[in-house]
């Protein structure tokens, strides 16, 4: 068994969380929160993203509007809904309790 492939099912399970925390601080672009996970060493590619964006999307979580970009094509911004920020405060407790559930196994 290796280390990365347990890492990255770790990572797995906790993106959509991040995603969330993300767009709960300001709306952003999709590269803009590929580099915020990337910056926090929760690598993550295009390919993996937008899935979890539609997802989120499809259940109320988030939502998006197109603004023009003097750079090229007009770009998808994504924003959490009031349904979203209920979710991740809810998830912020869960996250809470996985994290002292795990502390308290290491002992």
């Amino acid at each position: 068994m290796k280390i990365e492939n347990t890492k990255a099912q770790m990572r797995k399970g906790v993106l959509e969380y991040c995603i969330l925390s993300i767009l709960s601080k300001s709306d952003a672009y999709a590269s803009d929160i590929i580099k915020e996970l990337k910056e926090a060493k929760m690598i993550v590619v295009e390919g993996t993203l937008y899935p979890l964006l539609t997802r989120l999307k499809n259940a109320g979580l988030l939502s998006y509007r197109w603004e023009e970009s003097t750079q090229g094509p007009p770009r998808k911004y994504y924003t959490s809904t009031e349904v979203g920020n209920k979710f991740l405060k809810e998830l912020d407790g869960s996250w809470q309790e996985l994290v002292d559930a795990v502390n308290t196994i290491k002992k």
